[in-house]
């Protein structure tokens, strides 16, 4: 079982052209999970348990979206527009931690990993958005880079509601714990 001292919160891509209404790559039930994510993030805070977000950002020139847009997803979160931009509700503040990826996993080609070992953190607590996508590709990593990892399943959206509860069941599967905001705070208090 982990401890608090071993937790870092990650919340992963809650920006614009995922959130919106209307947005490019918008995720059934995104904006549902707000008011749960808003409460896990100030209990974190108040925790002094890291609060960590990934911010999906490519450049306007699309040279590094890579295979990406080879499938059907629409070009999204290129810098300098608004789509890039976390949700009002969601912004980081002093003392939480950006990290900047250019692909799905948040350990890709970032500093993550350098952050969570200065941070001397091995339980991952995943939320945002997609399940299917980021959230998944992120897990994957962490679980083979043997961080516990623990998503809340209250607090992440796919990009499609079938394909969300799918990629619980496989998180649970092989990578790791799915619970609730409420089962994660009772833990960590």
């Amino acid at each position: 079982m982990y401890k608090k001292e071993d937790c870092a919160l990650l919340v992963i891509d809650m920006q614009a052209d995922f959130i919106d209404e209307g947005a490019p790559i918008e995720c059934p039930g995104g904006r549902e999970i707000i008011p749960r994510l808003k409460e896990l993030i100030s209990f974190m805070r108040a925790q002094n348990i890291p609060v960590i977000y990934t911010q999906e950002k490519h450049r306007p020139e699309k040279v590094d979206f890579g295979m990406e847009l080879e499938r059907e997803e629409p070009e999204h979160c290129l810098e300098q527009t608004k789509g890039v931009e976390f949700i009002d509700e969601l912004r980081p503040e002093q003392g939480d931690f950006i990290v900047v990826k250019r692909r799905y996993s948040g350990f890709y080609l970032t500093d993550l990993e350098i952050l969570l070992k200065g941070l001397k953190r091995s339980t991952l607590i995943i939320t945002g958005v997609a399940t299917n996508v980021c959230v998944y590709a992120t897990a994957l990593d962490a679980q083979q880079r043997d961080y516990r990892v623990v998503v809340i399943s209250d607090c992440v959206a796919g990009t499609d509601r079938e394909l969300h509860r799918a990629f619980l069941r496989n998180i649970e599967y092989v990578l790791g714990e799915v619970i609730t905001s409420e089962e994660i705070i009772k833990r960590l208090s």
